[in-house]
């Protein structure tokens, strides 16, 4: 069987990997450089808290399940950090819906434990803890983070050695051929064409573009920001989320820092000065929970887009407009992206279909759009 997957991002290159693992010739076709969108720029944490209805829930666990397996499967992963996280709130109006989150997810049997002052202090010493607040900590010990890139570099350096997967880059898909109404073929801007028997998407913040007469999905897409300190002597290894303010290391001693306040300023990606508002406010947030940061300024700040169907949850299967055309796209890449994958080998290669995926089938933006259009011609 022949695949071509679009995007060879976190999502892309799980379900690249999965597919040839299952036996099928796989083609990447990457318009930039692997995981050079929004995989290169994401605070990348592996959870599943606070992502509700149930079956969103549980597939979130599932993709922190299979980061595990996939782990045994290389025999290392260096790209996968599993330190858990702090969570604490400041504010008396975020109290309410932050204890309800931790009872939820103590039902559902989500990994997570109230804990004290003594013990965050003990644990991650870098922390001044009076910033921290009156209210209880909660701590979640199986949660992580990835890097997507070395995920993505990982994952398709196996899938061409094991199973001959070919990689090309700098090839923009522009085109799905059809033949009989399925999709047959993929053509990219250079001209070069590849036949296939079924095309997987995942281009991300780019799903909702048409390629030929394949439609894409309606996407509610937002804008992320990331600062990043320069190295600094801090031994932190977890993370931490307190109110609005997102902490992790990211390697050789830097610190990644994010805000929801602050995405919500930009309508578009742009590119920031380290000198900026944007980068001042979020090292100033991020100095009050880690006082060594107060000198130690912002060395890069990102901006992406960060890809949100329609309806904010995570389309995976079959597009319904063009037979062989599947659609994976997700907000919670960095989570599910392997359990995806796996997903994605089942339904397209193997025909085993994931009843529990039903939920997030593209099919449910077409019958909307099909109801929109019946009452405007009733």
């Amino acid at each position: 069987m022949r695949v071509v997957v679009i995007g060879s991002g976190i999502v892309g290159s799980s379900a690249a990997y999965e597919c040839a693992k299952a036996g099928a010739n796989v083609v990447v076709l990457e318009a930039g450089r692997i995981a050079g969108g929004t995989s290169a720029v994401s605070f990348a944490w592996t959870n599943a808290t606070t992502k509700r209805p149930r079956p969103y829930f549980d597939l979130n666990v599932a993709g922190m399940r299979a980061h595990l397996e996939l782990k045994r499967d290389f025999g290392a992963a260096p790209w996968f950090t599993q330190t858990g996280s702090f969570d604490w709130r400041t504010a008396p109006e975020a109290m309410d819906d932050y204890f309800e989150n931790y009872r939820q997810m103590k039902e559902w049997g989500y990994g997570v434990e109230w804990i004290d002052k003594k013990l965050v202090a003990e644990m991650e010493p870098d922390i001044d803890v009076s910033a921290v607040g009156d209210g209880p900590i909660s701590y979640y010990p199986e949660e992580g983070w990835v890097d997507p890139v070395l995920y993505s570099a990982w994952l398709l350096r196996a899938a061409k050695e094991r199973w001959g997967t070919q990689v090309n880059v700098s090839s923009r898909v522009t085109e799905i051929e059809t033949e009989g109404g399925r999709a047959k073929a993929v053509r990219t801007a250079n001209g070069e064409r590849y036949a296939a028997d079924a095309v997987v998407n995942c281009t991300g913040g780019w799903s909702s573009q048409k390629l030929g007469d394949a439609q894409g999905i309606p996407l509610s897409s937002t804008i992320g920001v990331l600062a990043f300190t320069p190295p600094v002597a801090l031994t932190l290894r977890s993370q931490l989320h307190a109110d609005d303010l997102d902490i992790r290391p990211d390697g050789a001693g830097r610190i990644m820092i994010h805000k929801v306040s602050v995405d919500l300023t930009l309508k578009k990606p742009e590119t920031l000065s380290l000198t900026g508002d944007e980068a001042a406010t979020l090292l100033e947030a991020a100095s009050k929970v880690l006082p060594s940061l107060h000198s130690a300024g912002v060395e890069a700040i990102r901006t992406t887009v960060r890809p949100f169907p329609g309806d904010g949850y995570t389309c995976a299967g079959p597009m319904p407009d063009i037979p062989g055309h599947y659609m994976a796209v997700t907000h919670s890449g960095v989570t599910i992206g392997p359990q995806l994958g796996r997903v994605v080998a089942d339904e397209v290669v193997r025909g085993k279909i994931h009843e529990e995926m039903e939920t997030f089938r593209p099919q449910r933006f077409f019958q909307a759009n099909a109801q929109r259009s019946g009452v405007a011609h009733a």
